[in-house]
């Protein structure tokens, strides 16, 4: 029985060991690497834009047409969208082990394939720059099932949420971290290449080594999952894997073993029981029992993450509206970069990596489904705290209030959904269906995130058509894009609840699988029982055609109704 496995259960109880850490540590440095990738292109469009979009006598800095912009923004998440769904399916088939270091391969030739797109005019440089960044999505999509249910099925269940939520905390790290990288590379061009601002030389303000910003940024991604592929690959299988869904409790313990350093040890009731319901993802009990939970965890995320994504990726053009980064004419390029760079890291630094580690010491305090609620609410509050006086916070002297309120947005994303969609997939359903069930969630909440990421582009363009940029329609203005943001927060705050408590429950209990092994193993060792312990009146019953109702009622109890051939061969 799953719920009796002694190797289920050393997991479930065991204190907290070195081999948890290294297993956050593994992971974590996938998610690192993810979120570096996933947003280091905000830093460089307005570069990439300069470089390869100038217009000889414009007022403005080249831009990206609307078309590459959304292109460049959007590819990855196309990519991570096929990712969690492919390695989601696989990690179920083949075992989360098996496909763990191809992923972070994939992640770190394409960070660098990303940094060499090549081309002679500036179609071709975008379009390799896109084909690259897809592939590059594909293998951080992969990295978001098989993380979050590798840590979870390592976890014990007191601390599970707390470690499945420091592997994801790697996010801020991976954010704070490409902030950093920038404006070092940045001040040191800036050192070496000086230049005047557009105002004053709009040619001579985008220097030709400039080109290697950008690339070296991109390319800057790969070097921390490079350095974790050795220990991915001497990870050992999950033990709920093996034994759960290989089916081999003596391969999981001797693994277990190895890796905890105890003595477990297993018996032969453990070997013989099968898991008890084996029913797939497109059937009625699966939609009877998990329907609803599927349903809330997708929704969730993918509400969410319009909201996040689309204030990560252009919280440089929100900075610039509300005049916290001074107007691109009188920057020069590379100065440009720095100074959004300097606005990301200092957003990463005071609000989101907090929020995250928030979250990783009360998860398993006040549970999954507290934390996100609390955050949705406050996320709603705040958005429309910044929305509804917009035009206040344009005035010069209270930009200040409105970093702060939109750094508090990313606090409760952080210290809320942002964490919990991503921790609550992995424990609540099946072995069998773990890595698929998360991967289908995270693939609701890339589709958000395309949504965020193509919908703000247009939405937040002034709704003076004169005043958009160029290439670009009007859209409804920053202020009614943010209504729209808390409004999208609001309808997350509603979805929450389909989503349950797994809060000091074990893997098994959260997905029932302890109910279906019990009866499971009720019925075989019914099945196989000798003879001699079955009641002289119910083989006499058996052997009688006119079988009272009453006498059916005990024969079922017995597990023998229908079964008299069995008794007679015997």
């Amino acid at each position: 029985m799953a719920g009796n496995m002694k190797v289920l259960n050393a997991l479930d109880s065991a204190k907290t060991q070195w081999y948890h850490f290294t297993a956050i540590i593994i992971a974590g440095m996938g998610f690192f690497t993810d979120a570096y990738d996933l947003f280091c292109i905000s830093l460089v469009t307005k570069l990439l834009g300069r470089i390869y979009y100038h217009v000889d006598g414009s007022s403005k800095p080249g831009s990206l047409p609307p078309n590459v912009s959304a292109a460049i923004n959007g590819v990855a998440f196309c990519g991570t969208i096929a990712g969690q769904l492919f390695f989601g399916w696989i990690g179920d088939k083949i075992g989360r082990k098996k496909v763990y270091g191809i992923t972070l391969m994939i992640m770190s030739i394409c960070s660098i394939a990303s940094g060499l797109s090549f081309g002679r005019d500036p179609k071709t440089v975008m379009a390799t720059l896109c084909f690259f960044r897809f592939w590059l999505g594909f293998g951080i999509g992969g990295d978001y099932p098989l993380s979050a249910t590798i840590m979870s099925e390592y976890a014990n269940k007191n601390t599970r949420g707390a470690f499945i939520a420091a592997v994801f905390a790697m996010q801020g790290f991976g954010i704070l971290g490409g902030g950093i990288f920038a404006i070092i590379i940045s001040a040191v061009f800036q050192a070496c290449f000086k230049a005047p601002t557009y105002q004053v030389d709009p040619l001579g303000s985008t220097v030709p080594q400039a080109d290697y910003v950008w690339r070296i940024i991109l390319m800057a991604g790969s070097l921390p999952a490079l350095l974790t592929y050795y220990w991915r690959m001497k990870m050992p299988e999950t033990a709920r894997y093996t034994a759960l869904v290989a089916k081999n409790v003596k391969q999981a313990t001797a693994d277990m073993e190895n890796v905890m350093q105890v003595d477990i040890g297993t018996d032969q009731k453990e070997l013989a029981v099968k898991s008890g319901n084996e029913f797939g993802l497109f059937t009625k009990q699966f939609l009877r029992r998990h329907g609803l939970h599927l349903l809330g965890t997708a929704s969730t995320w993918f509400l969410l993450d319009i909201a996040y994504y689309s204030q990560n990726l252009f919280q440089k053009d929100i900075f610039s509206a509300i005049g916290w980064i001074p107007a691109a004419k009188t920057m020069n390029a590379i100065e440009e970069v720095q100074k959004i760079a300097r606005a990301q890291t200092l957003i990463a630094l005071c609000s989101t990596v907090p929020g995250y580690w928030f979250t990783v010491f009360l998860i398993d305090r006040i549970g999954r489904f507290t934390i996100q609620l609390i955050g949705f609410t406050m996320m709603t509050v705040f958005m429309f705290a910044l929305a509804i006086p917009y035009h206040h916070w344009t005035l010069p002297g209270h930009h200040i209030g409105f970093v702060v309120l939109y750094s508090l947005t990313f606090f409760f994303a952080n210290f809320g959904p942002n964490a919990t969609t991503f921790v609550v997939p992995a424990e609540i359903f099946p072995a069998r269906l773990r890595s698929t069930c998360h991967g289908i969630s995270a693939a609701c909440g890339k589709l958000g995130a395309m949504v965020g990421a193509f919908g703000f582009l247009y939405l937040a363009q002034p709704q003076d058509k004169t005043k958009a940029d160029a290439g670009y329609p009007a859209g409804i203005g920053v202020r009614n894009s943010l209504i729209v943001l808390g409004v999208v927060n609001l309808l997350g705050l509603f979805f929450t609840f389909l989503v349950p408590e797994s809060k000091g429950k074990s893997l098994e209990e959260m997905s029932r699988e302890n109910e279906d092994s019990t009866e499971e193993g009720a019925e075989v060792e019914n099945h196989s029982s000798d003879n001699r312990t079955v009641p002289v009146k119910v083989k006499e019953m058996l052997g009688t055609t006119n079988s009272t109702p009453a006498d059916c009622i005990e024969l079922t109890r017995a597990g023998l109704y229908g079964n008299k051939a069995r008794l007679d061969s015997d």
